[in-house]
């Protein structure tokens, strides 16, 4: 059956059919941003993984040093400085200091003249810290990675930041390119080239541009190069580019009317909703077990169309996944939320607001400059953001999905494993992608039932989750035997129907002031009843 729409598209695809006559120019430059964002993507990685993989060796070398000398500065000691030294490709000096700055030993016998370019700063899930600092002479800024050594010792590794000097890395930039090393909080280490024209840009199309994080280190690596000096470079495409656009041409006419006949195109009314923003954020509450206080929410979607009718997410969640409309239905549901909660997470620094994520965001590190583009100058801090991770499809390259999550981390939001024990994950998995919380699905809530003394299954997830030191979510929580067996096995944080279900913005606010207003005290789900039916 053909919508009311089949004559509109048959005309707009018998026009369309020409643009890419038309659009030569548009499309080779569409090319051109393709190619050489995946290289200069492919060129930060190598940076990254290279300074990464060199700060790893830095701190096993260092921390065999320790396990190997009983006493710092005696000949073993020096002896074995001396071996990390000589079989490290990276490590140029050892020191021993105090908190002060006064220099016992080191590997060469004199004084270390080196200055610091940042304060020392934490790597998550390591005891080292890392400071940046100008050693002696050398052309690199260098890498400080500091262990301490009872309560009043310091023993610090010495390792250039790039194996090459900046005179190689400039002769490998393009004219008018740059390549900057920098701390997440924005502060500048190392440029090599001139920034000055990528940092005053007009537009994003103005360059090309690729960013990643090395690892769970603080430290961010751009570069950039003007597309116009990109472009130049492919000018012999342009004619191979108009004879293809004419066979397109011939081809999208015959292929876009026979779709239009034939086809009601399902993908328009998604797309359509999206675009109106019909596809509306729900927030369901996640309560503490033990204060009744509110700890957060889970944003859920629903399609509300102008007609009137709410679809659930169950309708329509897969298609948008598979079809790649899910990454701007999240934009969307970001941005409305970043509205609807400003005040409340200002109100409240505490809670946190989950959003899901699908297995699409992990192909590149976008996601990241979009929680940075949306959230970054807002009241929803970083730290308040928890993206859950589902388990339906497990992640496809986890090269990239690992500098995705090192990205979140590093702007300081929390990972989720949702629907945990119902998909793809194992151990491996769950310690590979460095998840902070973990959700157990509500299929293995309902196993609680009244009088129940033991649920092995779940009794083992949460063993799990313990031991893998992540924080536990249960969701489906809907009787009171269900939150008093949880909070007995240490589960403290809670969703489901028995608080609350998924409310909108209006509902949830009330409910979250009131419980507000109200702690410490138990969970009042009175309070939670009045208001959701008051809601609906």
């Amino acid at each position: 059956m053909k919508t009311r729409y089949s004559h509109i598209l048959m005309l707009a695809g018998a026009v369309l059919a020409f643009v890419p006559i038309l659009a030569v120019d548009y499309l080779l430059d569409a090319y051109v941003q393709v190619r050489e964002k995946d290289s200069s993507q492919q060129y930060v990685r190598t940076i990254t993984s290279q300074i990464a993989i060199a700060s790893d060796d830095a701190i096993a070398a260092l921390r065999r040093i320790l396990a190997e000398s009983p006493s710092l500065c005696t000949p073993t000691f020096v002896a074995n400085v001396q071996v990390a030294i000589e079989t490290s490709l990276n490590i140029k000096q050892v020191l021993v200091e105090n908190a002060d700055g006064v220099q016992y030993c080191d590997a060469f016998g004199r004084t270390v003249s080196y200055s610091p370019l940042s304060r020392a700063l934490p790597v998550p899930g390591r005891t080292e810290t890392i400071t940046i600092v100008q050693l002696g002479d050398m052309d690199m800024p260098a890498l400080k990675i500091t262990q301490g050594f009872g309560d009043l010792r310091r023993v610090s590794a010495f390792l250039p930041l790039l194996g090459q000097t900046k005179e190689t890395l400039a002769e490998g930039i393009n004219a008018g390119g740059m390549l900057r090393v920098s701390l997440t909080d924005g502060s500048a280490i190392m440029t090599i080239g001139d920034a000055s024209g990528f940092d005053r840009r007009g537009t994003s199309t103005d360059f090309v541009y690729a960013q990643g994080f090395a690892g769970e280190l603080p430290l961010k690596v751009e570069y950039a190069m003007p597309f116009a000096m990109a472009r130049a470079g492919y000018a012999d495409l342009d004619v191979s580019f108009t004879v293809l656009a004419c066979l397109m041409s011939a081809a999208f006419l015959i292929m876009a009317l026979q779709y239009v006949r034939t086809s009601r195109v399902p993908a328009f009314d998604l797309e359509r909703g999206i675009a109106r923003g019909e596809i509306k954020p729900y927030y369901q509450p996640v309560i503490n077990l033990r204060t009744g206080e509110l700890v957060g929410c889970e944003v859920l979607c629903r399609w509300e169309k102008k007609n009137g009718e709410i679809v659930f997410p169950g309708a329509f969640i897969d298609y948008a996944e598979v079809t790649g409309l899910a990454i701007p239905m999240t934009l969307s549901l970001m941005q409305q939320v970043k509205y609807d909660l400003a005040d409340l997470c200002m109100l409240m620094p505490d809670m946190k607001v989950a959003i899901n994520l699908f297995e699409g965001h992990f192909r590149d590190d976008s996601i990241v400059e979009d929680v940075q583009a949306i959230f970054g100058d807002t009241s929803v801090n970083y730290r308040q953001l928890v993206f859950e991770i589902t388990e339906r499809h497990p992640l496809a390259n986890s090269l990239v999905a690992n500098s995705v999550i090192a990205g979140l981390h590093a702007l300081g939001c929390r990972l989720a494993m949702d629907d945990m024990g119902t998909g793809h994950s194992n151990l491996a998995y769950l310690g590979t992608l460095g998840i902070d919380i973990i959700k157990i699905d509500r299929i293995f809530v309902d196993m609680i039932k009244p009088g129940t003394t033991q649920v092995p299954v779940l009794d083992g997830l949460i063993a799990m989750a313990k031991d893998l030191d992540c924080e536990i979510v249960a969701e489906g929580v809907e009787t009171e035997a269900q939150a008093l067996y949880l909070r007995a096995r240490g589960v403290l944080q809670a969703q489901g129907f028995i608080f609350a279900p998924a409310l909108k913005n209006s509902a949830f606010k009330e409910l979250a002031l009131a419980l507000h207003a109200n702690k410490p005290g138990p969970v009042r789900i009175q309070l939670a009843d009045a208001i959701v039916a008051s809601a609906a």
